[in-house]
């Protein structure tokens, strides 16, 4: 399962970043590794690195802090435009950074919504870049949290609380250890991000701040200095790694199989005072962080020359006078969305192979294999655009007339999401469902079908909607290389803004709003068809095909593989009371 995966990233990532490197530091055939010594020692560089650690770290404590009830709030309670509202918290995932940096400026700079109300301006500060941290990042961690958090059995913690818990000691003994994975996955994901943030920065940081990204982006395009980019590649790469040891060892310590069941049955009507409040917090939150923003973006593109209008909109459907665009921007919608489906089902094999591998088999090398995953999410864009125009222009990978060079670069960013979203989730499944169905006679195939494919429905759903959304804002890597002819949409955005001019400036905005509009609408087709059952069928519902003995496969293996479970817990006196209720379905302990 590992070998597609593997040959994926090798060809299309590892090759591609070290070819690059090897021009900086081996030009004309000599290492120049004197180099890495005179850009490490540098004053300047150190100080760069320790701000990109810094707020990155930062970013990401506040991202958790403020999402972590969202993902609470989507998981367990149940409240009207719950759908919508989860579909339009992903949004700013895929907006171009420079849109949104500029719906930040004029949401905290000078005539902005702070300025104006509070007198207080925070743009050029640290606080408006974490800020629009947390707007970009609040879904990664309310869909990768909130989407296990749905699946865990509520029984458990209630069962726990008859038994003399309180309700803070029942959550940190019972529930917090099976999120503790998939919290880890979220932050490290979110710090990923952060750590590699470049336009929010830019705009944002104004010129005494930069990130790792941002100081290889001049030392590539403005400076031309190849070696010094090369070096700070080969740092980002170091600390990428870095942390990725330090998650996959943590996260060994806390996996554990759980009972998953179905998120439908599992949320509720707010209640008590408790409840309500802290779902008026998160609708508010929202409200703030998210929805305003967004709602600037819609007012601007409306505001046009003539009084409020659709001018701008009517524009996109024409070809510029002065040749900025080969095609109507409006036809960049079309392009998007076919490269975005393409990249998506790209990730979802690639991605959805590597997290079963990493499921059935453990080791050094997959612990390294794992880290390899996520690699692309703390690699320069930057160095991967031009990576894959330099290498992937001779055979057997001549791709520079392929339309799927584009969709192969989105993918090396969706495919980690897929792992991150698939793997709490399939390491959750007991491993003796699959042992009792391989028992039964059930094929390898089937067992996945029959047994884990209806327990992990709703994290693939919610895979693919993230491999979607990033896709489909994929900015780095996809101005690089796509061709003239079939610009995306991010990429049209830049070229817009890029433009002197009231008409094109506005053009920018109505095409960041359909990007909205496209982007929230693909979520809500894409993800529910894909997450509808997440759990096994009951022994009286219909049944697909028996295996021998006249048994469905899937109730006979949780039928087998409940006596092992029974005779564990009785076989455990050592285990806490308040884990061991005998009314519900007992699961494998976490470390405490």
């Amino acid at each position: 399962m590992a070998a597609l995966p593997l040959a994926f990233f090798a060809a299309f990532f590892a090759y591609p970043v070290a070819s690059i490197v090897g021009r900086g530091l081996h030009p004309g055939g000599h290492w120049r590794l004197g180099r890495i010594g005179d850009v490490l020692g540098d004053g300047s560089v150190r100080h760069v690195l320790w701000f990109t650690c810094w707020q990155a770290g930062a970013s990401t404590a506040l991202t958790l802090a403020v999402a972590l009830p969202g993902a609470y709030a989507f998981a367990r309670l149940d409240f009207p435009g719950k759908r919508l509202l989860r579909a339009v918290v992903t949004v700013p995932f895929v907006l171009p950074t420079v849109v949104a940096g500029s719906a930040f400026l004029a949401l905290l700079g000078q005539g902005g919504f702070t300025d104006s109300l509070f007198g207080v301006r925070l743009d050029t500060s640290v606080w408006a870049i974490l800020i629009a941290h947390v707007f970009f990042n609040y879904a990664v961690v309310v869909r990768t949290v909130g989407g296990l958090w749905a699946q865990l059995d509520p029984r458990q913690e209630e069962a726990a609380r008859m038994l003399g818990a309180g309700r803070l000691a029942a959550w940190r003994r019972v529930t917090l250890p099976a999120l503790a994975p998939s919290v880890a996955s979220a932050a490290v994901m979110v710090f990923l991000f952060t750590f590699t943030s470049f336009g929010v920065i830019q705009i944002l940081g104004g010129p005494t701040r930069a990130t790792l990204e941002v100081e290889i982006y001049r030392e590539t395009a403005e400076i031309f200095d190849l070696p010094t980019a090369a070096v700070l590649t080969l740092l980002q790469l170091v600390a990428v790694v870095a942390i990725l040891a330090v998650h996959a060892w943590t996260a060994r310590r806390r996996e554990s199989a759980l009972r998953l069941v179905d998120p439908a049955g599992t949320a509720h009507r707010p209640r008590g005072a408790g409840e309500r409040m802290l779902l008026a917090a998160v609708l508010g939150s929202i409200a703030l962080l998210i929805l305003l923003p967004l709602g600037v973006l819609a007012a601007r593109s409306l505001d046009g020359p003539n009084g409020y209008g659709f001018a701008f909109y009517r524009a996109l459907g024409s070809t510029s006078a002065d040749g900025t665009f080969l095609v109507s921007p409006l036809h960049t919608v079309w392009n998007s969305l076919r490269f975005a489906a393409a990249a998506t089902v790209i990730a979802l094999l690639v991605g959805g192979l590597a997290a079963a591998a990493l499921t059935r088999r453990s080791g050094r090398l997959m612990r390294g294999f794992d880290g390899l995953l996520m690699l692309p999410l703390g690699t320069s864009a930057v160095t991967v655009g031009f990576g894959f125009l330099i290498t992937l222009d001779k055979p057997p990978l001549d791709l520079r007339d392929s339309w799927l060079l584009v969709p192969l670069a989105q993918a090396l960013v969706g495919a980690p999401f897929v792992v991150r979203v698939m793997l709490p989730v399939l390491r959750a499944v007991d491993e003796r469902l699959r042992e009792a169905a391989a028992v039964l006679g059930a094929s390898p195939l089937r067992v996945w079908r029959e047994v884990e494919l209806p327990l992990v429905g709703r994290a693939l759903g919610i895979a693919a909607g993230f491999a979607f959304a990033v896709s489909l804002g994929e900015f780095g890597a996809t101005v690089f290389i796509a061709r003239p002819d079939s610009p995306t949409l991010p990429v049209a955005v830049s070229r817009l803004l890029g433009r002197a001019g009231e008409m094109n400036y506005g053009q920018a905005m109505a095409l960041s709003t359909i990007l909205m509009v496209v982007c929230a609408a693909s979520l809500l087709i894409l993800e529910y068809p894909l997450s509808g059952r997440t759990t096994p069928r009951r022994k009286d519902a219909p049944r697909r095909k028996d295996v021998p003995g006249g048994k469905d496969v899937t109730a006979a293996a949780q039928g087998l593989a409940a006596a092992p479970r029974a005779t564990a817990s009785r076989t455990a006196p050592e285990a806490p009371a308040v884990l061991e209720a005998p009314a519900t379905p007992a699961r494998s302990e976490s470390p405490r």
